[in-house]
């Protein structure tokens, strides 16, 4: 399993994966999105919720009732600081459905508002007895319990004086290290935390690329949304939904892949008919699902469970009348997920077609 070559054209991805984006301070990761999106938009901005969002207008001024918002979130699965020992030591709760285990124990960078520094997270050691009841409990020959936030804590070799002048408090975000987040080669397939979203981000900053360069208006107009806080509610992708003209949100998001569903990383992408919090609309899936059949990619149908997406929030909160979702299909969502080399140009190809005007409906 090799790293991957940073001059190879999945730098931006890489680039994206090295920036810490922890639900509500999204910024290294908005600034990069910014930067790819502002060279191909007419007209792009930061919305109050801190969504980025890029306009680009119609072929032939079609109303804004028609308009389309492409949703992909900028924010990662990340922790919170919930407390501060007296020993300098910080207890953590999640952001977004994640237990220690997705991550491993390890480094992770702790956000303060001063200075941003590696700790680690750590349960403590495991040649130990019941007197350390928290790691006596989750031994498996033990106690057997799962592993979980209150078993852990992290070590930052610092006094809680020193914590302060770093600006660490209750709410200050705890990201996995940058040392964790290097994209991997596996034959066909590439490997990393957090490629949900920033597989989807990449795919939908390559989509619009490929709007402007080929010089061809789509048939409506849309609204490219990099979102925050999706891990914790789809927050600003409910906030988007409601502020932005347009009748249809479709998020593109990593989708998982498990007998339950009939999905496989091996196959083409996920288009989502239902998920947790709401059913999709069917026309939008169908139509989706043309395309990438038309385009030979097998596309794979799935009525999802465990599952929600900016696009399913705003629909079951009746901020957007119509909802789609396309995947990518990905192995160990949440986790060390891994997708197929070729599925971000498929999903951006998909994505133009869906656009362009001779794929109007």
């Amino acid at each position: 399993m090799a790293q991957r070559d940073h001059d190879s054209g999945d730098d931006l991805l890489q680039e994206l994966l090295l920036a810490y984006g922890p639900c509500g301070q999204e910024d290294a990761v908005r600034e990069l999105c910014a930067r790819e999106l502002q060279p191909v938009v007419d007209d792009m901005w930061t919305d109050e919720a801190g969504n980025l969002i890029g306009h680009l207008r119609a072929t032939d001024g079609a109303g804004d009732d028609a308009a389309t918002r492409l949703m992909a979130h900028m924010d990662e699965l990340s922790m919170m600081v919930k407390r501060i020992g007296s020993d300098g030591t910080l207890h953590l709760t999640q952001l977004g459905t994640m237990y220690p285990g997705n991550f491993g124990l390890g480094p992770v960078a702790v956000l303060g508002d001063h200075q941003t520094f590696t700790a680690v997270l750590t349960l403590g050691s495991e040649h130990t007895t019941k007197e350390s009841p928290k790691i006596w409990e989750t031994k498996p020959d033990q106690g057997d319990k799962a592993l979980d936030w209150q078993h852990v804590y992290v070590f930052t070799g610092r006094t809680a004086e020193e914590l302060t002048a770093a600006g660490v408090h209750p709410g200050t975000r705890v990201c996995v290290d940058r040392s964790k987040r290097t994209l991997v080669e596996l034959g066909d397939y590439l490997g990393s935390y957090f490629l949900d979203d920033r597989a989807a981000v990449t795919a939908l900053l390559r989509a619009a690329r490929l709007l402007r360069e080929r010089e061809q208006r789509p048939a409506e107009d849309v609204y490219f949304v990099f979102t925050t806080n999706e891990e914790i509610g789809g927050v600003g992708g409910s906030y988007a939904s409601a502020s932005l003209p347009g009748r249809l949100t479709l998020a593109l998001e990593v989708g998982p892949t498990e007998q339950e569903y009939g999905t496989s990383v091996t196959g083409g992408p996920i288009i989502g008919y239902s998920d947790a919090q709401c059913v999709y609309d069917k026309d939008v899936a169908d139509r989706l699902m043309a395309i990438a059949t038309e385009r030979g990619l097998a596309p794979q149908a799935a009525a999802l469970g465990a599952f929600e997406s900016d696009a399913s929030h705003a629909k079951a909160s009746g901020l957007t009348p119509c909802a789609g979702l396309l995947c990518l299909p990905t192995l160990s969502t949440h986790g060390f997920e891994v997708i197929a080399r070729s599925a971000i140009d498929a999903m951006a190809a998909i994505v133009v077609d869906f656009l362009l005007p001779s794929r109007a409906s």
